[in-house]
């Protein structure tokens, strides 16, 4: 009789912990079934790293962020219009604008979050009244980056554009040339490995960071701090109101992220919020 008590106590155990096990199991599936899968095209430095950084924020939130690196500046807003993203980051409002209109895409900015100053950069020269003359000069090929440039290399006065082109301008602009600088149009995720070749670049931050280049250290001259190029997440419109996409740019724009942005990238990278 013993005998059979202990198998049937042994029996409601074995039933219990199978229960549970199937409770466990579908609390799990419960919970995965929740969550929110949230797809965003990215370039590496520093907008993965900062969507990286709020990962865990949105995990807590039933968001799963999923970070796609992408190493040029069209493929990411191709992807956001065909639907195989959710959102990107990587790309200031003049560029998204333009791109935008060009091609005629329903793209919209959803958040600021941080601006990167273009910076000038060398590695045979160490001041920029040392180039000599013919210099060659690499800048962005792509509209938008190539005048913000031009724009800048007038701020340095290395050249004059024509009047009221602003950032708008292409070497075609250039109206006063002392030193006859060759102007050469290069693809901005190329830029660093230009340094070998030319004077001087005109590098995006971003790329500069990747190449381990400190905007703050490095460059021979930069964009002043108060640069209307503020690097945002872009949209499909009408997802404006979709609550994922609201916590991301909660996320992005808090003042942790803040802190984040300004002690690791000690000036490179500046909060836009």
């Amino acid at each position: 009789m013993k005998k059979i008590l202990a198998v049937a106590l042994a029996l409601v155990s074995l039933l219990a912990v199978v229960a549970g096990c199937g409770g466990d199991k579908k609390e799990a599936e419960k919970s995965s079934a929740k969550k929110v899968v949230l797809k965003v095209g990215a370039t590496p430095v520093p907008h993965a790293e900062i969507l990286n950084f709020v990962k865990p924020t949105l995990e807590k939130e039933g968001i799963d962020l999923q970070i796609i690196e992408f190493s040029d500046y069209v493929k990411p807003n191709l992807s956001l219009n065909d639907k195989e993203l959710d959102a990107n980051f990587f790309q200031h409002i003049p560029y998204l604008e333009k791109f935008a209109k060009e091609r005629n895409l329903p793209l919209t900015t959803l958040t600021k979050v941080h601006i990167e100053p273009m910076g000038i950069y060398s590695k045979s020269i160490k001041s920029l009244d040392a180039l000599p003359q013919g210099a060659k000069i690499a800048i962005p090929n792509d509209p938008t980056n190539g005048g913000r440039a031009l724009a800048l290399l007038q701020s340095a006065k290395l050249l004059k554009l024509k009047d009221g082109v602003g950032i708008n301008g292409t070497p075609s602009d250039i109206v006063d040339n002392p030193k006859n600088f060759s102007i050469i149009e290069v693809e901005a995720a190329l830029l660093p490995r230009s340094l070998d070749d030319v004077a001087i670049s005109v590098i995006n931050s971003n790329f500069a960071l990747e190449a381990k280049l400190n905007p703050v250290k490095d460059s021979l001259f930069t964009e002043p701090k108060d640069s209307p190029y503020a690097n945002i997440v872009a949209i499909r419109k009408g997802d404006e109101n979709r609550p994922e996409l609201q916590k991301l740019a909660k996320a992005l724009t808090s003042p942790e992220v803040k802190k984040f942005i300004e002690e690791k990238y000690k000036g490179a990278v500046v909060p836009a919020f």
